[in-house]
């Protein structure tokens, strides 16, 4: 079998077509046609049903392309850490991760690590959508509290928590009394929180309370929710990673913790692939960026946030397979 033309079956049945496949390879869609065709030709059976409009696997391509498309990856892998050396990061090298980890933290990150490897190409795509690394092309994803998934391994880079916060002028307002035990609140909130919803904040002495959100206003994006709350508009239950600097400025005010399991922050990569010195290294850079998986140790408004950033969180980083 001409491994050439599997791999360029490959290509086009993960990303669905041979026109999506030509641009994103950058090659000729007619080469890819008639590769594919050739393939067809030598083992005697359809791929692929190719519609005016639309493209279809056959039973037989679905099968060929899931028992294959790992193997070539591996192979390519191989044959480029055998080429390159093993420990020298070379190639392009495509992250995924979630807008606001991204916003916050990738930007700096991405650079400090294109200033360490300059042959490696870093392009990082910042997305909520939960990509698939194999048929989207990426080496790394990055998710946050994922659910195991036997298809990626990886490992746990840092811990957050959620933290409520206002600006320094809604909490003169009398909207919240903090020797109460129960509170409702004047909230900016995510579009998709549940109407019932209640925060369980966990306050500096050790207190804990519980707050109910009356929404003043539903946003789409954490982004927006950080923005309205330092306008004013309400309290708000937001990522330490987003609002740790405004905090620390004075931007908001901490009110308190959520009383909450530890959010886990992941980078993960398909299984099915080997574990390049690319990808190492740009695990390392991440790791070095979070000492002991915090995104910072900070002393505000009279509460010490743990400097593990989730408390008495276990250290889970090896639990979905270390990289």
């Amino acid at each position: 079998m001409d491994l050439e033309a599997l791999a360029d079956f490959n290509l086009v049945a993960a990303q669905g077509g041979f026109s999506r496949a030509a641009r994103f390879a950058d090659r000729s869609k007619a080469t890819l046609s008639r590769r594919v065709s050739e393939l067809e030709q030598a083992l005697g059976v359809r791929l692929i049903e190719r519609g005016t409009h639309t493209l279809r696997l056959t039973e037989e391509g679905h099968a060929l392309h899931s028992r294959t498309e790992g193997l070539l990856a591996e192979l390519a892998e191989a044959g480029e850490a055998i080429a390159l050396g093993a420990s020298v990061p070379r190639g392009r090298l495509r992250v995924s991760s979630p807008i606001v980890f991204a916003h916050v933290a990738l930007g700096r990150i991405g650079a400090r690590f294109a200033l360490a490897y300059p042959d490696v190409q870093l392009e990082i795509v910042a997305d909520d959508r939960l990509v698939d690394p194999v048929e989207d092309g990426f080496d790394l994803v990055i998710r946050i509290n994922p659910v195991s998934d036997e298809h990626l391994v990886g490992r746990n880079v840092l811990y957050d928590e959620r933290l409520i916060v206002a600006a320094p002028s809604f909490t003169r307002l009398g909207s919240h009394e903090p020797g109460a035990s129960e509170a409702r609140v004047r909230a900016v909130v995510l579009s998709a929180m549940t109407p019932s919803r209640t925060w369980r904040m966990r306050a500096s002495d050790g207190s804990t309370q519980v707050l109910t959100p009356q929404p003043a206003l539903r946003l789409s994006s954490l982004l927006m929710v950080r923005d309205a709350a330092l306008a004013g508009a309400g309290v708000a239950l937001l990522p330490k990673l987003l609002v740790a600097d405004d905090v620390a400025a004075g931007s908001l005010v901490l009110w308190g913790v959520e009383d909450a399991p530890a959010v886990e922050i992941w980078a993960l990569q398909s299984s099915r692939r080997l574990v390049g010195a690319k990808v190492r290294a740009f695990l390392d850079v991440l790791e070095q960026s979070f000492p002991g998986k915090a995104y910072r140790p900070l002393t505000l408004v009279g509460l010490t946030l743990n400097a593990e950033a989730g408390g008495d969180a276990p250290d889970s980083g090896t639990s979905r397979s270390a990289l």
